[in-house]
């Protein structure tokens, strides 16, 4: 009888229990996508101009969260991207007591630029820049002016850049490898700095009779007219180089502007680098290409003991590119970071898209992205620093530029390459701790790439012509030459090489956008005694010079300007490149050093 109640029951109330269910139902479904979209929102708003750009404001430094995280987003903001109004003057210029300054070598790499891949999303991405009284002048300078050197904003001198735009084609287009109007900008600061350091020390603005003005093979306009009748603008004494890129062009005709009177700058010749590391005639060397493939195979090896950071590339590279690796091929780190700036560096959220939840590495593990350990990627020794090559070939010769091909990665199929279809689609987004472990794990691994042995011997070799360029101008500046200004316009890569081969240490090895290193040639006021001085981003690093330290180098007053600079004999340098260059290679010279068939060297 009890039964049969409880039946009855149940009948009558079944709609009831039906209504109580469905409602339950719907509140989880609610609260779900309200966690899930505020999760979203949260990851994009963190990498968005407000919070991740090149202005950060003091509501987001003081944003609730892990204090070390806080602290590499700072980094990451000061370090690669390079805001215009960040770029100040700094310990540059020649202004050291008892010295007078003979002449200065310049070495740039060029302004930001859009990535070096296809990247998703990225016409959504605007590069323009905006509000800068700076470049405003240089446009309007450009648009107004139609004489033989410019015609429409393009470069009409005869020579290898005939016909090169002096502006990107597009103003708020991040166009693939091309120079932005932000990348114009930083290189225009750039140039002020310059003016303000060196111009009125070298005469860069001198002006001389018509009839005693003097040219250069090189140089070889007949001068620069000036408004003061019977004068022009010495023209000889500057030497600008670039490699021939539309943004390496660009790049030093924009910084030129800003040293230059604009009759002179009007007036200058542009020489072309053909190798990207300025090897000028010393540039066939098979030992460097051995060395290259062989960090290469160093980074790939730093890689796989990492597969937690192998799942959130494979991750990020499915969200931001347009065409990534195959299944079981493992994304390039360095493309990823490259695609990765793009966005943040001009205040672009992230792209989302449906992606696999469970992404597979190059040595077929499986990982759930969103719960991979962020503590996998933390060094013992706290070093969290790279230098990055997306200029030379990482990416397989884009751009159409620098041959040659990528770090060769892991391309080994998985066991069952069919699973990866298999597994369920969903909407993802990258997120913060995706961002911070990524950086953290390649600034770590750069760190023991820029400082290993291999890298410094390649930096030997790759930079050996540049490096006896340097030497005989600097040689030609302390005979009485007329060349007083020589610049040029590279890449990343370019520096790095320098770099390495100096033995300069920096705090932080990533060469930067519009990043700047000159040779200051000095004479000492008392006797014939001449030095130099090195100085990067607006740092004096003379004495980290493997040549400079330890005692070698003067540690001199800097006059009126306060503080101290250091000066370094240009004897070691020029000892160094005629008798111990090639010491560390087991070679007496260049030739020998590039057939020299080297030992193997175990690294960390």
């Amino acid at each position: 009888m009890l039964l049969k109640e409880i039946a009855r029951f149940s009948l009558q109330h079944r709609t009831l229990y039906c209504y109580l269910i469905l409602s339950i139902w719907i509140f989880l479904l609610i609260a779900g996508m309200y966690k899930y979209i505020g999760s979203i929102e949260n990851g994009n708003n963190l990498l968005s101009a407000k919070s991740f750009g090149y202005r950060r404001t003091e509501s987001y430094l003081v944003e609730e969260g892990d204090p070390t995280g806080r602290h590499r987003i700072k980094e990451i903001n000061q370090t690669d991207c390079t805001h215009p109004f960040a770029i100040v003057t700094g310990e540059e210029g020649g202004s050291l007591e008892g010295w007078t300054l003979q002449g200065v070598l310049l070495l740039i790499r060029h302004g930001d630029r859009g990535p070096m891949a296809h990247v998703r999303g990225i016409n959504e991405v605007d590069c323009g820049y905006e509000n800068d009284p700076t470049l405003t002048r240089y446009i309007n300078f450009l648009q107004n002016t139609t004489t033989g050197s410019t015609s429409g904003g393009h470069w009409m001198k005869t020579g290898p850049f005939h016909g090169f735009p002096l502006l990107p084609a597009a103003a708020k287009v991040c166009l693939l490898a091309q120079l932005t109007q932000k990348g114009i900008a930083q290189m225009l600061h750039v140039g002020d700095i310059v003016r303000t350091a060196y111009a009125n020390a070298l005469g860069l603005y001198a002006r001389v009779p018509v009839s005693t003005q003097r040219t250069t093979p090189f140089n070889g306009s007949d001068g620069a007219s000036n408004p003061t009748s019977g004068f022009q603008y010495v023209v000889d004494d500057v030497v600008i180089y670039s490699t021939r890129y539309r943004r390496t062009f660009q790049s030093a005709m924009a910084l030129l502007f800003g040293v230059l009177p604009p009759e002179k700058w009007l007036a200058v010749q542009i020489q072309e680098s053909h190798s990207l590391s300025y090897c000028f005639a010393d540039c066939a060397c098979p030992q460097a290409e051995k060395l290259k493939k062989q960090l290469a195979n160093e980074m790939n090896g730093h890689l796989a003991k990492h597969p937690a950071i192998g799942a959130i590339v494979q991750w990020i590279g499915a969200a931001l590119l347009q065409n990534p690796q195959a299944a079981g091929q493992q994304i390039n780190p360095l493309e990823i970071r490259d695609a990765l700036l793009a966005h943040i560096c001009h205040g672009a959220p992230l792209p989302c898209r449906k992606i696999h939840s469970n992404v597979q590495t190059a040595d077929g593990h499986r990982y759930d992205v969103a719960r991979v350990p962020i503590s996998s990627t933390q060094d013992p020794l706290g070093l969290d620093v790279i230098n990055i090559d997306l200029d030379e070939p990482y990416l397989g010769g884009i751009n159409g530029g620098v041959g040659g091909s990528g770090p060769s990665m892991n391309t080994e199929q998985p066991d069952d390459p069919d699973t990866t279809e298999q597994e369920p689609e969903i909407e993802g987004c990258v997120e913060k701790s995706h961002v911070l472990a990524l950086m953290s794990y390649i600034h770590w691994a750069g760190m023991k790439e820029l400082y290993s042995q291999s890298m410094r011997q390649q930096g030997l070799l790759r930079s050996y012509g540049l490096m006896r360029n340097i030497v005989a101008y600097m040689l030609r500046m302390i005979s009485g030459d007329r060349v007083k200004f020589v610049l040029y316009s590279g890449h990343d890569k370019t520096m790095e090489y320098l770099i390495a081969s100096l033995g300069v240490q920096l705090e932080n090895p990533f060469i930067p956008y519009a990043s700047r290193m000159a040779f200051e040639v000095y004479k000492s006021d008392k006797d014939t005694q001449y030095y130099f001085r090195l100085v990067y981003n607006g740092r004096d690093v003379t004495n980290t010079i493997d040549v400079c330290e330890s005692g070698k180098s003067l540690n001199v007053p800097r006059g009126i300007r306060g503080g101290r600079g250091h000066l370094c004999p240009i004897e070691n340098i020029i000892r160094f490149i005629h008798d111990d260059y090639f010491l560390s290679l087991n070679a007496t010279n260049y030739k020998d050093a590039c057939m020299a068939q080297t030992k193997q060297e175990a690294f960390f």
